[in-house]
């Protein structure tokens, strides 16, 4: 019988087994994937690195070198020597005299990083100096000033004064490349992300670098402008003030701003978004990281949507028409006059026109309404178009899936046509339009609205329906209002308030809850949404255990719709590839 014991394996050891290497970080051991960059196993090891080129959705080229640091490996033994062990049970690190860029170089085991240190220091240092050498140094009036990487670093990385005393390289500075992306030269470092998001994500190769040394310059293809529905990505890709938007240019400073999370809701993608807001109006809007929605990008054309919100043709306050001319009133006298003139129809001829671009809290409301007046007619509207094959859904309501959920219907917008033909037969005489244009979004004539004894309608623009209405009860808009939506993967999002409705309108699930009450004249606990939501969860089977805290800002998986978004997919197959590190 053996007296021989089993040594236990360190955890050192055990990293192989796991798939992992025992990497030095600044004098401490951390256990990272083998195959990590090294940039991303400091960042593990919460140590920064500056970087230009480097960004884990796009490839590496390692050009800017501004990421240098020192790697150290075990030396090389001689022949027929044995490795020999400190105290912690690694091999000494001999560290070598040169800096390695760490972008593009991949940790292994017993490696030692130095992200500090004099020859780091001073190889930034060079770095940083040689990145200025012709760069403008006019920070208080750049358009990226307080979001420029440039300027954050140099502060850390950067001489107190420049050393260059020759003139500086003019290049080309507001350069229209496109129609809603302008170029100032001058303050490109040559990072090259532009370039490869274009390339890369957008599937447009139309931006590159010509001329050479410090005339290198970027610039379109000869034949083509920047026109991609991608193209303002390569503005917030810009670690410097050389490509900015035309919509965004010198409208305001960045620190003034308010930053609010939220969804886009110009197709069933749900983009995760920041709306950038000051004094109750919106500034831009851009993409907010979410691996599960949109990675880190977003269409232009969603991205731009917002002005459509902040036009005059707003609703402000609730009208009621009165001998042909509709007069402004009050909420009390809208809600009585809405409820009364409800109660003057039987349910069957009653019609509620809803919409998939409503809240999941404002469809259950409307269900809830529909159930008190008797209406079996209610339906959304169907709003398709042709998917982009990136990140942009045929679907273009936002909440096609929270309406399939509420009602209980595989489509909810079926029963559109039915109300269409009740209308020409005289069966329905009442109408209720929930944030939908009837004429122009849902296909009615204006002979079919006229035949209709009453038309309520909700919405945030003056337009046909409203016109045609005899009450009109001003809403509000995606960043307006707060509520929850399931997008087309059937991830439930949340939407959140950014600024404040305009004048008197209201949030929709505030009107359809007036109107409820006014009608049955009975109390409820529906005092804030998250009481619609815990009733909601209580109700629907699919929401059930769901509050608005759990939803979060990145969302939780609902239900499984077996659709995929083109965009991500591409991105898991550069992932598994390892030519990016997503």
């Amino acid at each position: 019988m053996s007296d021989t014991v089993d040594t236990p394996k360190l955890p050192k050891d055990l990293a192989a087994e796991k798939g992992l290497v025992n990497v030095q970080i600044d004098g401490h051991w951390i256990q990272v994937p083998r195959g990590t960059r090294m940039i991303e196993a400091c960042r593990m090891a919460e140590a920064q690195v500056p970087h230009y080129c480097y960004h884990p959705k796009l490839s590496s080229p390692g050009n800017c070198r501004m990421c240098l640091v020192q790697m150290g490996m075990p030396p090389r033994l001689a022949p027929g020597a044995e490795p020999t062990f400190n105290d912690e049970g690694f091999q000494d690190i001999g560290w070598m005299p040169r800096p390695v860029i760490a972008c593009a170089n991949t940790v292994g085991e017993n490696m030692g990083i130095r992200t500090q240190g004099d020859l780091v220091k001073k190889t930034r240092e060079g770095v940083m100096e040689f990145l200025l050498i012709n760069h403008p140094l006019d920070c208080p009036i750049c358009d990226q000033a307080g979001e420029c990487s440039l300027q954050e670093f140099s502060v850390e990385h950067g001489r107190g004064q420049s050393r260059f005393i020759d003139d500086k390289v003019k290049k080309p500075k507001n350069v229209d490349i496109g129609p809603r992306v302008n170029l100032d030269d001058e303050r490109c470092i040559m990072c090259s992300r532009c370039v490869r998001f274009m390339e890369e994500v957008a599937d447009d190769p139309v931006l590159g670098f010509t001329e050479r040394g410090t005339h290198t310059t970027l610039s379109c293809h000869p034949d083509r402008k920047l026109d991609s529905n991608y193209g303002m990505n390569t503005i917030d890709l810009c670690p410097v003030g050389a490509l900015t938007s035309k919509d965004f240019r010198f409208q305001m400073r960045v620190w003034f701003l308010k930053e609010t999370n939220s969804i886009d809701t110009n197709c069933a993608t749900g983009c995760n978004t920041t709306i950038w807001t000051r004094g109750n109006e919106i500034y831009r809007v851009t993409p907010r990281l979410n691996n599960d929605v949109n990675s880190e990008w977003m269409p232009d054309s969603h991205r731009l949507a917002f002005h459509e919100v902040q036009g005059d043709d707003r609703l402000t306050d609730p009208m009621i028409k009165a001998d042909g001319t509709h007069e402004v009133t009050n909420w009390q006298i809208a809600i009585e006059a809405t409820s009364d003139a409800l109660k003057q129809f039987e349910g069957s001829e009653i019609a509620i026109v809803a919409s998939a671009r409503q809240t999941n809290e404002e469809l259950f409301l409307t269900k809830t309404l529909a159930g008190i007046v008797g209406s079996k007619s209610i339906s959304t509207v169907p709003r398709m178009g042709e998917a982009d094959g990136k990140l942009i859904s045929a679907d273009r309501n936002p909440n096609s899936n929270g309406a399939k959920l509420i009602f209980a219907q595989d489509d909810p917008s079926s029963g559109l046509d039915t109300i269409k033909v009740g209308l020409s037969n005289g069966s329905i005489k009442a109408i209720i339009a929930l944030g939908e244009d009837l004429i122009d979004d849902a296909g009615f004539s204006h002979d079919e609205l006229a035949a209709a004894e009453l038309i309520v309608s909700t919405n945030i623009k003056a337009n046909a329906t409203a016109q045609a209405s005899d009450i009109v009860l001003p809403s509000s808009s995606f960043a307006e209002k707060r509520g929850t939506m399931v997008n087309v993967t059937g991830r439930l999002q949340r939407l959140n308030q950014a600024v404040q409705a305009p004048g008197n309108a209201h949030d929709d699930w505030e009107i359809l809850r007036d109107i409820i009450l006014n009608y049955t004249g009975e109390a409820n606990d529906m005092y804030m949404l998250e009481d619609i939501v815990k009733v909601i969860a209580q109700t629907i089977p699919a929401f059930e255990g769901v509050t608005l805290s759990k939803i979060g800002d990145q969302g939780i998986q609902l239900l499984e719709t077996g659709v995929t978004i083109p965009l991500l997919e591409k991105e898991k197959q550069r992932v598994e590839n390892r030519e990016i590190v997503g």
